[in-house]
Order: C-alpha cells, then structure tokens, then sequence
C-alpha cells in the first residue's frame, strides 16, 4: 500500500464556476455573520429576551471581524423597531444642583427646546413693553401719588407742631431732622450759637419731644413705602402673569398633553412672575455696566436636550470604541468662574453612549472597556441598577467646584461585549454580578465549515467589502484564491477561517497590486502577489534561520544515512505569520537502568506537555519489548543546539524513530523529516501547523538543492489539514518531493530505515537483550 499523499490531497483548489459571476460586483448583497449558526442563534435570543440581565457577552478570537459584522447584524433587527424616547434635563427651580429629567416621545425634545427659547424671548421682549404701557405707567403713578399724599400729609402735622415751638422738620443728608427756627427758617450754626443759655435749654426739650414723633413718623413712613412697593409689585405681576400666560399658553397648546412638560411649564411661569424685575429695561441714561442682568441667568428657562431622537429610524445601535467613564455615562462640565474654581448648571450636562443607546443596543470591545479605569464598574452599576447617572468630576476632589446630581435616567438597553473566551471565563468566576448581568454567551469559533454555502457567503463578503471601501472588484479566479487562503488561515481543508480582519486586508492588498498595473478588475496574479508580498515583509526571521542551517551555523542534515539521528519539524511565529522550522534530534543508548532520559526535560528547556510526549515512549518501548522480560536500558535524547526551550509533542513520534534507529542499529535516511505525534500503542496522531512544518523542510531542502529523495512524513489524520504553496505542489507532481501519510510507528519506520518494521523490531529487541545480559553480568 502507497503511503504517498495523492496530488489531489496536497491542497484544496476552489471550484471557480460555482461562483456563476465573471466579478464580485455582481454579488453584492447586504452582508451577514457567516457560519456562525450557534452564536448567531444566541445573539437573536438575547436581542428578543427584554428580562433585565439578558445583555451579551461574544466569544471569539481577535480579528475575526466580530465588532462590524455584529454591529450590522444588530442594526437589521434594531431597523424593525421604533424609535425610543427623547430625553431632556430641566431647571429645578426648588433645588437647582438636582436637575429634572424628563421623557418625551422620539422628536418632541427638539421641538419642545426650540418653542420654549423662542417663548423666553417672546417674554423679554414682551414684559419692557407692557411696563412701559400707558395702563401700567398711570397705576404706577397713581400708587406714587397715594404714598406721597399720605407722607406729605404725616409731614406736614409734625411741620406745623414743630413750627409752634420754633422749629421745622428739615430733610438733610442725614434724613429727616428738627431743626431750630426762626419765622420758619432754619437758625445757621452761627445764630444757634448766638443763643442764651435759657434758650439753648428750652431748645433741647423742644428737640426731644419732637424727636420722638419724628421717630414714629419715620417708621410709618417705611411701612409706607413698603405699602407702595407691595402694591408696585402685585401691578408687575399681574402684567407679567398675564404677558407669561399669554406666550405660555401656545406652549401648552403643544405640549400640555404630556403631564410633567405642563408641570414644568406652570413652574416656569411662576419663576418668571417671581423675578419679574430682572426682565424690566434699565434706563439708558441710567444704565451702567453692572446693571444688565446677565444672559447666563436666562439659562434657568432653557432645555438641555439630552438625547434627540427626531431623525432615527429605528432602535439605535452604538459601538463605543472609547468607553471611558464621562464617555460612557455622560459627564457634568464645569465652567471656570473669575476668582478661580468653577460652576456648573443643568444646561452642562452632557450624555454619554449608554444615553445614546437607551432603548437599543450598545456594542463594546472587552479590550477598550477593560483598560479604562472605572469603565466595567460603571457600566455594571448602571445595569444592575437599570438606571445611567452621569459623571460628576467635581464630587471626586480637586479644586473648589460646584456640583449636580441630576436625576437618574431608567436604562433600557441590551449591550454585547465583544471579547476572548478566557475573559468571559475569568469574570464568571471572579466577579459575583456578571452573570447576573451578562446572562447570554454568544460563542463565536474562529472556523467554520467550508460548505458551498460559506463559500458563497465569502464571495459576497469580498463583493461587498470592495464596494464599501471603493477597492477593485474580483474576478472568479481571484475570489478562489482568496477563499484558498481562508482554508489556510483556518488549518484546514475542510474549514475557512472566520478571521475576516485578515481576509478584508488581503483584499485591500490584491486591490493595490492590481492598481498598480493599472487594472479596476483584480485577478489571480494580484492575489497570489499579496500573498507573496505578505510573506516577504514577515518573513525576516525565518529567512535568517534558515541562513543557519544552509551556513552550517546549525547542524542539519538533508542527505545520508544516520543511526539514532532524525529531523524533526516545528513551528515559530512572528506576530501572525507562521512558518515551518527544523532541528535535529539524536538518540544515543547503552548498558544502564535509566531509562529513557529526555536532555532538555532534565535543564528545564522542555515543556509539560512535551515532555507527557517523552514519557509515553517509555510506555511504547515496555509495551513493545518488555513483556516477559524487564526493560533495562539507559537512553538519552535531545534537540541539538535548543536555547530556547521547547513545547508540544508533535516531535514524539520523531524521537520514538531516532530511539528505535539507536537501539536496532540501523541508519534514518536524512532526507526525510518528520512531525507527528504517538500514543502508547504506536498509533501516530494529529498535530498542527502541518502546512507550515512541510513548506519549511520544502525551503531548506530547496536551498541545498533537490534530488527526489526529500519528503516528510505526517499524520495520516492531517492529510486533510494539507494546503501547500503551489509550488511544493509542483515538486511533488515531477517527483522531486514527497509526503507520505502514516498512521503508526510501523509504517514510519519503514520509511525511514528502507527496512521491514519486523526487521527493526528484532534488532531493537536483539540490543535490548544484549544490555540486559550486560548489565547482569556486571551486577554479578
């Protein structure tokens, strides 16, 4: 039986008339999440379930276009709802520093903000005039007569006392005085003096009784003009009341229907009617720079218009790539003042995205929300309490600032987490509140099935990706291309990969080389030069160490025969890009009781899970010749030249050939490498990277020059993983490379040695017992 892996199986090669278009321009469709039936189904339940909790956490790997194609899938369903309320924050008239909030339906905020700016105008320019109304003026003046009447009257009977015992009550700078007199004129300092001392005496007892009287008089001729005051101001109001009402009442024609706005409304009036001096005109020639009252006071009568939803169509969807606190709760801005510090009003509160989002959905990168301190805290806080405060900076110290604490506003909105498996894991068992509220997990795979459908779904994500980004469409043989390469990324013939970041920048590259030789249409070429061009700008380190080998610097070898020493392959990574690397094992046996001693286990350079890989040899070799007769043999194995450690045990069936090779005595052709892992019972198994590991032996054998005795064995079990560069295609179709499928060690052995596995066997256990009878001979 060949063990030789059919051409046909060295890569999977896309069928170019299923796409049935001569360029992706003819596929455009609206975009979906493809392959993703599971994570798909979760998403639509957690969007339907309108329980509190049921926000969504999305599983999956960076880079697989998670964030956009969840945002579109969101905004088809979020396009079949209505639009959700508008919100606005109020002056509270009794407790500024506790702005009201108010819910109106989606596009009343606006109208409502608008109408009542325009009212408050109405109402300043209205009130001067109707102060300045021949109506208003005559009862203005009619109370200014009435008070001066009655204090020309209270003055004029203290004047006519005080005139019969030789005084007058005299209005000074002072104020109102008893003064000396003579023919009613007052007496000058000078004839005050003049005076006798019997009538400086009677002067003084004259003052004093009337100094009491011009007390009483004094103290009515306040309460006089608080009378007059008192009577001035119920005359404003009532011409303000009835200005107010007037331009009020066109309000609550419009907005009267919504209980809080009229409620609102009636408080605005009275505030208006309460301060209604402030909106009456300072006399020109009167006037100085302190006398106009301030515009910023007229901001108690403006709305602030939260969130204005007058234009939406639908549920809103928001993706925050910046959730920082103020950004996703909102924030209170604060004003500098002169004299330092800052102040701060209801009309300085500004919505955040969980505002933005309220009554839709919310869509949040796990890596943007977890490096903003205070970010998961706040938005967990809002969640559980199904209500967004915004942030106040003020209340958490520094300078000397005035504060707010608006009225909470209730939350109703689903949020998806778009974040890594290992995340959601750690938070549902480090953080008692997350499932709690993050009760749906969408599991999104970094593969899916490579079906026609998916094929098909791939087409249409290029056609429309192209069309979005104005890049060059693709013909037929170029979307095969690119579908190639998903099953590359994916590792698999039977998967493509859902790592949609790396298949939209091939596309964007194939664009670019096509636009450089001045076509619109990308082809086949422009891929395969996007690919190569990728490769080139990644590919340093490989490159470099493959110099090693070709130089000598690290001993490899790629002709000959060898005992106990084989080529075993590996994979390196730099950022994404993944090649193939290969190092030399050497198994060296003699008389002991040791075992089998792995080198690098025994330094610490070797990996768990590499070295699990090295104790199940021991398990083969005690199964395989030690049944009736105990195993006694000392083996020491090792990767030459590793400084770097080692993991994985995809080179265990590599070590298992050398070690048989070393005990049987017989050579392993060098021109053959090897990956794959073994079990106890010789049954070789799957690994990774098995593309990566055979282009890599391909290169350095390339490099020193083919001779059609190069290969690599693999897993028989990843023969399906196979998508190889065309060119080692190539080289196995003219027999100047081979690969070979084998599914235990037996088969492995024969390639490698050119001998019956029964051979080696025999000889192996020749050996064994030939150290055994050596080690007792020297025990006796």
């Amino acid at each position: 039986m060949s063990l030789a892996v059919p051409l046909e199986k060295l890569r999977y090669t896309f069928d170019c008339s299923t796409i049935a278009c001569t360029t992706t321009a003819e596929l455009i469709q609206p975009t979906t999440i493809i392959g993703q039936p599971r994570g798909v189904k979760a998403i639509d339940f957690g969007i339907k379930m309108k329980s509190p909790g049921y926000n969504i956490f999305v599983l999956g790997e960076t880079g697989t276009g998670r964030t956009t194609a969840i945002q579109r899938f969101v905004e088809e369903r979020a396009a079949l709802e209505p639009p959700p309320s508008d919100w606005i924050y109020v002056n509270n008239f009794e407790a500024p520093h506790k702005p009201i909030a108010i819910e109106l339906p989606a596009g009343i905020g606006s109208r409502l903000r608008d109408a009542l700016a325009e009212c408050v105008d109405v109402i300043k320019s209205g009130l001067p005039g109707a102060f300045d109304s021949d109506s208003f003026r005559g009862e203005a003046l009619n109370i200014q007569r009435k008070f001066e009447e009655r204090q020309g009257e209270r003055l004029q009977a203290l004047g006519e006392k005080a005139a019969e015992l030789g005084a007058v009550v005299g209005n000074t700078p002072e104020g109102w005085r008893i003064l000396p007199a003579r023919d009613g004129r007052p007496l000058s300092p000078e004839e005050l003096a003049a005076r006798t001392e019997e009538e400086q005496t009677r002067w003084k007892e004259t003052v004093y009784t009337l100094q009491a009287e011009l007390q009483d008089l004094s103290h009515d001729m306040r309460q006089l003009e608080n009378e007059a005051r008192t009577a001035m101001n119920q005359v404003m109001k009532r011409v303000a009341n009835a200005v107010v009402q007037n331009a009020l009442t066109i309000l609550l024609d419009q907005f009267g229907e919504h209980p809080p706005i009229r409620a609102y409304l009636e408080r605005v009036r009275q505030d208006i009617v309460e301060h209604v001096e402030l909106f009456r005109p300072v006399p020109e020639h009167g006037k100085e720079d302190g006398d106009a009252v301030p515009e910023i006071w007229f901001r108690r009568y403006q709305v602030n218009l939260l969130i204005d939803h007058h234009a939406s169509q639908g549920a809103p969807v928001l993706v925050e790539y910046n959730p920082s606190v103020p950004r996703l709760l909102g924030r209170v801005e604060h004003e500098g003042r002169f004299g330092g510090g800052s102040t701060t009003d209801f009309t300085l509160v500004r919505g955040g995205a969980l505002h933005a989002a309220n009554g839709g959905y919310l869509v949040l990168r796990a890596q943007d929300l977890f490096t903003e301190p205070g970010a998961w805290d706040g938005l967990k806080r809002s969640l559980i309490g199904q209500a967004v405060r915004p942030d106040d900076p003020a209340v958490r110290g520094g300078a000397a600032a005035s504060s707010l604490d608006p009225q909470p506003i209730p939350l109703q909105v689903k949020v998806l987490i778009v974040g890594p498996p290992a995340l959601y894991y750690y938070l549902y068992e480090m953080d008692e509140d997350f499932a709690s509220v993050f009760k749906v997990m969408a599991d999104f795979d970094a593969v899916v099935d490579r079906t026609s459908e998916n094929e098909m779904a791939y087409a249409r994500f290029i056609a429309a990706f192209c069309e979005e980004e104005k890049l060059c469409h693709l013909n037929a043989e170029a979307v095969g291309r690119v579908i190639e390469y998903g099953c590359r990324l994916a590792g698999t013939q039977r998967k493509l990969s859902a790592r949609f970041g790396s298949i939209a920048d091939l596309v964007r590259e194939a664009s670019y080389w096509a636009r450089e030789d001045n076509r619109e249409i990308v082809i086949l070429d422009d891929v395969i030069t996007a690919i190569e061009n990728r490769i080139y700008m990644h590919n340093r380190i490989e490159t470099r160490t493959r110099e090693f080998l070709i130089e000598g610097k690290r001993l490899v070898a790629t002709s000959g025969h060898v005992v106990g020493q084989i080529n075993a392959l590996s994979v390196g990574q730099i950022g994404e890009y993944i090649f193939g690397q290969a190092s030399r094992v050497t198994v060296r046996t003699y008389v002991g009781k040791s075992g089998v001693v792995a080198i690098d286990r025994e330094v610490a350079l070797a990996g768990p899970i590499h070295n699990k890989g090295v104790m199940t040899l021991i398990g083969y070799l005690g199964g395989q010749y030690a049944t009736d007769l105990p195993l006694s043999l000392s083996a020491q194995i090792t990767f030459e030249q590793n400084y770097g450690g080692i993991d994985g045990d995809s080179a265990a069936s590599t070590e298992l050939y050398a070690l048989l090779s070393s005990l049987s005595e017989m050579p392993i052709n060098q021109a053959i490498a090897v990956t794959g892992s073994v079990n106890q019972l010789g049954q070789i198994q799957a690994i990774g990277g098995v593309t990566e590991k055979i282009e890599g032996w391909f290169e350095i054998c390339r490099e020193r020059g083919l001779t059609g005795e190069h290969g690599v064995i693999i897993p028989a079990s990843n023969v399906d993983d196979l998508m190889l560069r065309d060119m080692v295609v190539e080289a196995v179709r003219d027999g100047r490379f081979h690969i070979w499928a084998v599914e235990s060690v037996d088969q492995g052995i024969e390639l490698l040695t050119g001998r019956p596995a029964a051979d080696v066997h025999a000889a192996a256990r020749k050996r064994l017992n030939h150290l055994a009878e050596t080690m007792l001979r020297y025990e006796r």
